[in-house]
């Protein structure tokens, strides 16, 4: 314990005593010392963890596992070099391919081996007396020479002696040699392993025979390189399906006879993998994300199609970044004298993965554009109208449920265009389609061969007009996919028959559901796209089973990263064979250059005045009508009626048929009924509703 410190206090209280005290205080107890294994622990954790100390550890398991690695290596070899393994696993990668000829021909080569390393083990068995006696008769014939060699040595120098000396000569140097081999013996005995070890550790080392994580970094990432067969080869054994592995593993060729040519496709490369028995195509699309680390790339950089060829997949690989970097400016924006021809040409899109350029034909084809928020719908939707704008003779009606001034540059361009996301721009856009559904219709009923212009009804943000909860007068939602749904049913109709006239519907819309995308409307559309999406599910809503099922994924697109690359399923784009689908790159048009390729389409006509709202016509009253034409019968049929109506309001009532009628006697508690077999309207109902109507201060209609 630590002595107490005494300290001395003078204290003035009270001043008249001035008494001098001594106070004890004592020392503030000691903080507890940390125990020597705790404080032993921290440092070795400091030390096992050290940057300097895991480098040297993975170079140390680096080079012994490329020793290791390396003797495996040479036995491998070893073995194939005495066996007829190689020829069995050729066979083996042969048969699996299905190339019987050539298997039959490695077939042949094993055998002619085994008969040839046959009579090699038969030789064996007599060698050793053939060499008995060779060496017998050798090194008689070598001395008889020798002694030869001497005499005639002596006759030349007349001493007797030296017909011995070049078989002594000989000796010494034989003596020479052995004494030789015992000096160098030992040190080769001690060095010799250590050599054997160096060699081992050359191969290993040149055959990068250690794991991955002990590699060197540089090696360890390979982000960047190359796409060899090898590499691809290695990516497909280690994606984790055990029939792809073993049936590689069996190949004689590593499975190298599994690729195609390797071919340069725009910012990658290109290769058709045919898959051995037993691997199906799915096993490999479900592991695209392992495929490309594999492959030292991004998910984002490897595509997988399955095209026509049984048992095949189709890899393109993109070069490290490549597809972070952009395209380039529009040919609209760049070509200032380009126009556009509705019928034969094709607008440009953008860029395929290959790089080649992406040019889509709209003629006849209804048109739908899917994708996140923010992802470039809009300017992948607009892009195509500015370059069909250009034809003089097409005809837009735009309907914008967005409302921020992406299409106000149509604006004097457009026959109408409507902007704004509430319910009164919804019923203005849904009786903009229907206005486009009667022109349809009358252009069906014109002279056979009468040609029209192309007309273009386009909705971005269509998902506000299918979610809309409005209601007309006659309790018919504007919104919805139910067979009284205005919109919905108006986009339907164009569908079904619009193409035939050039009355196309283009509709962009974000996050398909079956709620703001119904399955009717989105299978109705020719070309269908997606910018990135969220799951499979929407993925298959936006471009369809087959497409999906064939390798399209815009769900695997990075949102926000690629924004404007999009997945599209049509005939009007050039698709690679086999393929159900393509991925394009958009070109970016800024609302600036979008102005300025607006203002050369309007100068190629002679003015367009826009309609900013529907013209809905007179006032006009159903049921008043209705009973106005029933006068002063007591019933009347509904096929009469529905002339009657006809006659007093063309506009309003002359496309009834009996089920409108029905609807809205139905709702005002009129309904028709059967009268010897006839169904008919009473005078009395259709009176009744009408006061009772009135009486609720209910008012007319449009």
């Amino acid at each position: 314990m630590s002595e107490n410190v005494v300290h001395l206090h003078k204290h003035t209280d009270p001043p008249a005593d001035n008494v001098t005290t001594l106070t004890v205080v004592p020392d503030p107890p000691a903080p507890s010392p940390v125990p020597l294994w705790v404080r032993s622990g921290r440092a070795v954790k400091r030390l096992a963890t050290d940057e300097r100390t895991t480098t040297a550890a993975r170079a140390v398991a680096r080079h012994s596992l490329y020793v290791a690695g390396g003797a495996r290596i040479v036995a491998r070899r070893t073995w194939d070099g005495r066996t007829a393994a190689r020829y069995e696993r050729l066979l083996r990668a042969a048969e699996a391919a299905g190339n019987y000829e050539a298997a039959a021909e490695w077939e042949e080569r094993g055998q002619r081996f085994r008969e040839a390393r046959h009579r090699r083990r038969m030789d064996l068995l007599h060698s050793p007396l053939d060499a008995a006696k060779g060496v017998a008769v050798g090194a008689g014939m070598s001395v008889g020479v020798l002694i030869a060699l001497g005499v005639v040595l002596a006759i030349n120098t007349g001493q007797v002696g030296d017909v011995i000396t070049p078989l002594s000569a000989t000796i010494d140097f034989i003596a020479l040699l052995i004494r030789i081999v015992q000096i160098v013996w030992g040190p080769a005995i001690t060095i010799g392993p250590f050599l054997a070890l160096l060699a081992l550790w050359g191969v290993g080392r040149h055959q990068q025979a250690a794991p991955q994580w002990a590699l060197p970094a540089n090696v360890r990432s390979g982000e960047g390189e190359p796409i060899t067969p090898s590499i691809v080869v290695k990516a497909l054994r280690d994606l984790g399906v055990p029939a792809l592995r073993n049936a590689i593993k069996e190949m004689g060729d590593a499975g190298a006879s599994m690729l195609g040519p390797i071919r340069i496709a725009g910012c990658g490369v290109e290769v058709d993998v045919t898959l051995p028995s037993g691997v199906s195509t799915i096993e490999v699309q479900n592991r695209r994300r392992k495929l490309a680390e594999n492959l030292t790339r991004h998910e984002h950089e490897v595509f997988i199609t399955i095209p026509q060829a049984a048992r095949t997949v189709r890899l393109w690989i993109a070069d490290s970044g490549a597809l972070d970097e952009p395209i380039g400016p529009s040919p609209l924006v760049t070509d200032e004298t380009m126009t556009a021809d509705y019928a034969k040409g094709r607008a440009p899109w953008g860029q395929d993965l290959r790089g080649d350029a992406a040019a889509l034909s709209l003629y006849q084809r209804h048109l739908l554009i899917t994708g996140l928020s923010n992802q470039g719908k809009t300017v992948a939707l607009r892009s195509l109208a500015l370059w069909l704008a250009l034809d003089k003779s097409v005809q837009f009606l735009m309907g914008d449920l967005k409302g921020v001034g992406d299409w106000a540059m149509f604006d004097g361009l457009a026959t109408t265009l409507i902007q704004g996301p509430t319910d009164e721009h919804v019923i203005q856009v849904t009786e903009m389609v229907e206005g486009a559904v009667d022109e349809m219709n009358r252009r069906i009923q014109a002279p056979p061969g009468t040609t029209f212009p192309p007309l273009i009804v386009l909705v971005d943000e269509a998902q506000v007009a299918f979610m809309c909860p409005a209601k007309d007068e006659d309790k018919r939602p504007y919104g919805g996919s139910k067979a009284n749904s205005r919109y919905f049913m108006a986009v339907r109709k164009i569908h079904n028959q619009g193409r035939a006239v050039n009355v196309l519907m283009w509709q962009g819309t974000q996050d398909p559901t079956n709620e703001n995308l119904p399955k009717l409307v989105r299978e109705g559309a020719h070309t269908r796209a997606s910018l990135a999406l969220g799951t499979e599910s929407q993925a298959r809503m936006a471009l369809g089973d087959k497409a999906v099922d064939g390798g399209a994924a815009p769900n695997l697109l990075r949102p926000g990263l690629d924004r404007g690359t999009l997945v599209v399923a049509s005939d009007g784009i050039t698709i690679p064979a086999g393929q159900s689908s393509i991925t394009v790159r958009t070109h970016y048009i800024d609302d600036e250059a979008a102005v300025a390729i607006t203002d050369r389409a309007k100068a190629l006509r002679d003015g367009v005045t826009t309609l900013h709202a529907i013209d809905r016509g007179p006032k006009h009253d159903p049921l008043a009508d209705i009973a106005a034409v029933i006068g002063d019968a007591p019933r009347v049929r509904t096929k009469d009626v529905l002339a009657r109506l006809a006659a007093r309001n063309t506009d309003a009532y002359g496309d009834w048929s009996f089920l409108d009628l029905k609807r809205v006697l139905d709702a005002a508690g009129a309904s028709p009924y059967k009268s010897d077999g006839v169904m008919c309207v009473a005078r009395d109902r259709v009176t009744r509703a009408l006061a009772n109507r009135d009486g609720d201060g209910s008012a007319s209609v449009e």
